[in-house]
């Protein structure tokens, strides 16, 4: 029976991850029909119901649950079997795939991964960009980018970059219009650019720290932008002060287009890691990706 049904249980188990017939179709290369045509037949041959659809969304019933936690280890095992021998023949290949947040992205990985896949073209990387705190194990990534004091505990960590700032910048016209902040408690009088946390919800707390003692304020102002690279051109265009990564923002500080301000209030701390639930082995291309992440001092 598994011989007969191998490949449809592959179909399913990619409609069951994207929970859309129309997006595993797209992924797998396949019309919707023909893939809806297998998962049918698939159902039929096994006399269970895998999936149960409506015109909004598609999930897997209790039985399709049961072939999946049954399924997708087997199916890990056997790709990392398989990435094994084809390492040995001289090769390195296989998927990965990794969740990160847009500066991660930005400033670490991007820059990293370029080359990393034109030495190994054998390995295809997804990259996810979400600045919520993703769980890798639920969303089925093979690990994820976080500040080390992100991670959790129970997962192994590499560091993958140096320590880092976050910033409080404004344009040259907008500290001429409302003054310059001696300290962070001022920033309550200014125009700010807020930041919605996508996992909690609220607004992000802007983090200082003087002499040891850390210090969270909250910022109020007209706008509000998750996205980093918006919230630098709101400050270049004078819509308020922002507090961003300063790697992000170097070029526009030496160009003067933005101006630093509360420079002593803003301490440096951990940066990213990789990190990835614990496991005895590596699949061979994960472990070429830890490499060519990894931070050299």
């Amino acid at each position: 029976m598994l011989k007969e049904n191998f490949n449809d249980l592959q179909l399913f188990l990619a409609v069951a991850k994207e929970r859309s017939f129309t997006r595993a179709a797209g992924k797998l290369g396949v019309s919707q029909s023909a893939l809806s045509h297998a998962i049918k037949g698939l159902e039929g041959r096994l006399n269970i119901r895998l999936l149960t659809r409506t015109t909004r969304s598609v999930a897997p019933t209790e039985a399709g649950e049961r072939i999946i936690d049954c399924l997708e280890p087997r199916l890990a095992d056997l790709e990392q079997a398989l990435g094994d021998i084809i390492q040995m023949n001289g090769q390195d290949a296989g998927n990965l795939r990794l969740s990160a947040g847009e500066h991660a992205v930005r400033s670490l990985l991007w820059p990293k991964l370029k080359p990393f896949l034109k030495a190994y073209p054998q390995i295809n990387v997804e990259l996810v960009v979400d600045n919520g705190l993703v769980d890798i194990v639920a969303g089925r990534f093979d690990g994820g980018v976080r500040l080390g004091e992100s991670v959790d505990k129970d997962m192994v960590a590499v560091r993958i970059g140096p320590d880092m700032r976050m910033v409080v910048v404004g344009s040259p016209a907008y500290l001429a219009s409302r003054g310059t902040p001696q300290t962070p408690h001022e920033l309550q009088q200014h125009c700010c650019i807020n930041m919605r946390l996508p996992t909690a919800g609220g607004l992000y707390h802007w983090e200082f720290e003087r002499n040891g003692k850390p210090l969270r304020v909250r910022v109020e102002g007209q706008l509000t932008l998750n996205l980093l690279s918006e919230r630098i051109d709101a400050a270049a265009a004078g819509l308020g002060l922002a507090c961003v990564p300063e790697d992000m923002v170097q070029t526009a500080l030496a160009a003067g287009t933005l101006v630093q301000v509360l420079d002593d209030w803003c301490p440096t701390f951990v940066g990213y890691y990789l990190y990835y639930p614990s496991r005895k082995q590596h699949p061979p291309a994960f472990a070429r990706l830890i490499e060519a992440l990894r931070h050299q001092e």
